[in-house]
């Protein structure tokens, strides 16, 4: 069962949105400065895309302008965050599609990044 949630870590004023597969890995990642900033949109499908076949250049252009994706279970203790929240599925799209746009729009798997 997929999952979508937001965790506020106050340390680094940032929230962190997660679509999370039914085994707790994150299949796309959000994240917004407390100025609403957004600095992370990464999918799980473009960067395997981008690893089974393109070079280590696009991937490397990928995560500089969209970020890194979570790389482990995301959904262990989430619930264990302040102003952690479940989410709607529409919720996640608003957000997903802000921060993506903002960083360039969708990346272009074929052969890099836009």
């Amino acid at each position: 069962m997929t999952i979508w949630f937001r965790a506020y870590y106050e340390d680094e004023d940032l929230w962190q949105y997660f679509e999370a597969d039914d085994e707790g890995w994150a299949v796309r990642q959000v994240e917004v400065r407390g100025d609403s900033r957004p600095v992370t949109a990464a999918s799980l499908m473009e960067v395997v895309h981008l690893r089974d076949h393109c070079d280590w250049a696009a991937m490397s252009r990928y995560e500089q302008q969209y970020g890194v994706l979570a790389d482990g279970r995301v959904f262990d203790g989430w619930k264990d965050e302040p102003d952690a929240e479940e989410l709607s599925v529409e919720e996640f799209e608003q957000v997903w599609a802000r921060a993506s746009q903002a960083l360039g729009g969708q990346a272009d798997v074929a052969g890099g990044v836009s």
